[in-house]
């Protein structure tokens, strides 16, 4: 038999890594603003200061904004997503095999009854929203709750309750509203310097001696607008990939059967795809990615998801 995962330790460390992995971004957002602050000052003085104070003011600021956005996201996130993803609410006599399942794998992981909800699309897929289990949401695509069998769709389902008893749905969210920002800001910074260079006249021979620091400042300024969204991206979608590792074993805690969603992995690998509701902006929260299949060849900076194959040998072995 394989080694049982110790699934409460799991779950805390998967809380303490989201509250790092908001520390981290939040210190990335603040040193952003920073360096634009110090650049600021530098181009108003032609000095190069050693503590800039308006560096300072733009930390704050940036800082500030990552955690009202983040605050923004957990009162608000939820709707949004589901608005993005085009999902409608249903009725429990409207798909009741789906409705009797929500139930069964709500009192398997001991959180409240979310909402039900559908994508109306012939795609397979599924996701969960909400900041907290009291506000969650599964919907799954008409497509998978036309072809899947009670067992593929009791191991979707569990996969997306792991994901709220997890609350993995609260990282998906306010991380990506981090990220976002980060990526936005920095988007700005270089079109801003690309527009000054093109309409910036000539200097005088001293004035250009007088700024040779602020043109390091500039060079730190475009290395730190390049690689901060990259930086924070590339770390969130490492920790999405470990979580989809987590729902899927702790799936298979809540429903005694590895089989169901090795079987439905196996579908949505053949018949996923992408669909209006889905964009690059929800593309984590899906079961797998609606956007561009995650294979082994997937670079890890792209890949939102792990590779279904080793997804599906990972499930194997713990029934194994």
């Amino acid at each position: 038999m394989a080694a049982t995962t110790d699934f409460v330790a799991a779950q805390a460390a998967n809380r303490r890594k989201t509250t790092l992995l908001l520390i981290v971004l939040t210190i990335l957002a603040a040193t952003t603003g920073y360096v634009v602050g110090w650049l600021l000052e530098g181009e108003a003085t032609d000095q190069v200061p050693r503590l800039s104070q308006v560096g300072l003011i733009g930390a704050l600021l940036m800082a500030a904004a990552s955690i009202v956005w983040s605050l923004v996201s957990l009162a608000f996130g939820d709707s949004m997503v589901l608005d993005l993803a085009e999902a409608k609410p249903i009725e429990k006599q409207d798909a009741p095999q789906l409705y009797n399942v929500v139930e069964e794998m709500s009192l398997a992981a001991g959180v409240p009854m979310p909402r039900v909800m559908v994508l109306e699309t012939e795609t397979l897929n599924a996701l969960a929203t909400g900041t907290t289990p009291e506000r969650g949401t599964i919907a799954v695509t008409r497509g998978l709750l036309e072809k899947m069998n009670r067992d593929e769709l009791q191991g979707v389902v569990a996969h997306e309750m792991a994901h709220l008893a997890n609350l993995d749905t609260r990282y998906m969210v306010v991380v990506g509203v981090t990220v976002g920002l980060i990526a936005f800001v920095c988007d700005l910074i270089l079109r801003g310097m690309s527009w000054g260079s093109s309409s910036g006249g000539s200097s005088s021979s001293s004035d250009r001696k007088g700024s040779s620091g602020v043109g390091l400042l500039v060079i730190l300024l475009v290395v730190v607008a390049i690689l901060a969204p990259i930086a924070a991206y590339a770390v969130q979608m490492a920790v999405s990939r470990q979580r989809e590792y987590l729902a899927d074993a702790t799936s298979v805690q809540f429903t005694r059967n590895p089989n169901g969603l090795i079987s439905a992995l196996t579908k949505l690998a053949e018949a996923a795809g992408p669909f209006p509701g889905a964009s690059r902006a929800t593309q984590h929260l899906f079961i797998v990615n609606p956007v561009k299949p995650m294979t082994m060849k997937t670079p890890a900076f792209l890949a939102t998801h792990p590779d279904i194959a080793d997804r599906i040998a990972r499930l194997r072995n713990l029934g194994g």
